[in-house]
């Protein structure tokens, strides 16, 4: 089963937005948030588009243009995020009918599927307890036991 990396992936480059934002005040280009995500410009903005339908990043075009956060840290959950992604699977809604017609595929099945969606119901509620400022502070405690090291450029030298 291919796991499903975008709420991953753009709370990264969420806390990178808001880092990078710190230090610059400027907002981050698509090009420097496709580096972080080693992906493409295109598919950061097709994503940032959907944030900021939701409101949770605002785009500002030309020269010293970019992607900001529109709310502090503390205001933004990860089930917001999430959300705004278009509530992407997390778990399955049920597992796959590999014989169709097969009995105990069926039961097994059943039971799995409920399974499921307590599981689903459990983890959307962490993901509205957790919010932003949450892992920035993770992000900030580990800058601290770390602190010659240099992550602005650690995605550059990944490649």
């Amino acid at each position: 089963m291919k796991r499903d990396s975008r709420l991953s992936n753009i709370l990264h480059a969420l806390l990178h937005m808001a880092e990078h934002e710190t230090r610059t005040g400027s907002p981050m280009t698509s090009d420097q948030l496709a580096v972080c995500l080693s992906t493409n410009p295109v598919v950061v903005r097709r994503t940032m588009a959907g944030l900021r339908e939701q409101g949770l990043v605002a785009s500002e075009k030309g020269h010293g243009g970019g992607w900001r956060l529109s709310r502090p840290l503390d205001q933004v959950t990860l089930g917001q995020v999430n959300k705004a992604l278009g509530g992407a699977d997390l778990f399955p809604a049920a597992p796959p009918v590999e014989a169709d017609g097969c009995l105990v595929e069926a039961a097994v099945n059943d039971a799995l599927a409920e399974t499921y969606a307590a599981a689903r119901a459990l983890l959307i509620a962490r993901l509205n307890d957790i919010t932003l400022a949450d892992l920035a502070a993770d992000f900030s405690r580990r800058m601290a036991e770390h602190p010659k090291r240099d992550l602005l450029h650690a995605h550059a030298r990944k490649s």
